[in-house]
């Protein structure tokens, strides 16, 4: 009897065995990515399938987004939602602010892996390193955007939105701070810009190059962002109702002081120069900034050249004029970290700090 019942249980403990080999592997299941809708040239619209100019902007919602990509199922499970339905024209700190809470309350949850923001492209640059300063999360944030509408018959939306929604799932992407993946490359938030005002390839970062490239759904890294970001910054907007104004003034051959003047009056707390070459100031427009600094104004010297960084006590005595420069942040960048460095302080000692820092 015992044997037979030994006999008995082996056989019973092999078709268990047999049945556990021949049930197919129990998967994972696929990180979840929201993605986020702001409207742009992704979600555009034109009369004809070869148009790529003229077209109608942010005429498409985001769920028709998701289902133009089936594919999409293969990466993440994906959910969507419509922020915003503008052109990137009209994006404004306002704007900043509600898709910056939205970001961080959707990372605070536990089953959201990252997050996807669509975008039209001309103001791309300035929305994702705003975020990449004031999201509180190491997940991945990725913006993204089209150089052509969706209607044209070689529309580059559809791919940008894979790769991107691809990035924002994966693990790899943990920690890199907010990045900008559009034509197979993943840029950096700070160091991005757009480069042509036609061309899918646009978006680079020319001085310091690209964080990687996605390769078949996958995300290939060559460098790190070095400069202090998302979680290791000291700003928060969880309870600013609005950015202190910060204006641009552009420097050119014989622009004098009128725009330095007209954004004092206009009552700003900050002015960001462009200024030519290495930040210089003409005489007209160094003595409107010194006037402006005396008034409370803070005065940083940026340049309207891409490239380079601006040196303190350069082209200016900055620490007699106490004035900041802005590194090698382009004016528009500089603007949004100035704005935020108000929050904070108007000591130019730390205003500097931070330039430095970020």
């Amino acid at each position: 009897m015992t044997t037979r019942r030994h006999h008995t249980l082996a056989l019973a403990f092999l078709a268990l065995a047999l049945a556990a080999a021949a049930a197919p592997p129990q998967l994972a299941p696929l990180p979840q990515v929201t993605i986020l809708a702001t409207g742009g040239t992704i979600a555009g619209t034109a009369a004809t399938s070869t148009a790529t100019v003229g077209y109608t902007a942010a005429t498409v919602g985001v769920a028709a987004l998701i289902a133009a990509v089936p594919e999409l199922a293969a990466v993440a499970r994906v959910s969507g939602e419509q922020v915003f339905q503008i052109a990137s024209e009209n994006m404004t700190p306002a704007h900043w602010l509600i898709l910056a809470r939205r970001v961080d309350e959707l990372l605070a949850r536990d089953d959201v892996a990252g997050v996807v923001i669509t975008h039209g492209t001309d103001t791309l640059e300035e929305t994702a390193y705003f975020l990449d300063l004031v999201v509180k999360s190491a997940k991945p944030v990725v913006l993204v955007g089209a150089m052509r509408p969706s209607t044209a018959i070689s529309a580059d939306g559809p791919m940008n939105l894979y790769n991107a929604v691809a990035l924002a799932a994966s693990r790899e992407a943990v920690g890199r701070g907010v990045m900008v993946c559009m034509n197979d490359r993943i840029d950096a938030a700070r160091d991005v810009t757009k480069t042509n005002t036609v061309a899918l390839d646009t978006f680079r970062s020319p001085e310091l190059g690209i964080l990687g490239v996605m390769e078949g759904g996958r995300p290939a890294f060559y460098r790190t962002a070095e400069r202090a970001h998302t979680t290791a910054t000291e700003f928060d907007v969880t309870n600013v109702k609005e950015l202190p104004n910060v204006g641009v003034a552009l420097a050119y051959a014989g622009s004098g002081r009128v725009a330095i003047d007209a954004l004092v009056a206009a009552g700003v707390k900050g002015i960001v120069n462009a200024g030519v070459g290495d930040g210089s100031l003409s005489v007209e427009a160094k003595a409107a900034l010194v006037e402006a600094r005396k008034r409370g104004i803070v005065v940083v010297r940026a340049s309207r050249i891409p490239g380079g960084a601006v040196a303190r006590n350069g082209e200016a005595n900055d620490d007699a004029l106490d004035f900041v420069v802005a590194d090698n942040l382009s004016p528009q960048k500089a603007r949004i970290l100035l704005a935020l460095a108000l929050t904070r302080t108007a000591d130019t000692r730390e205003i500097q700090r931070m330039f430095r820092r970020y």
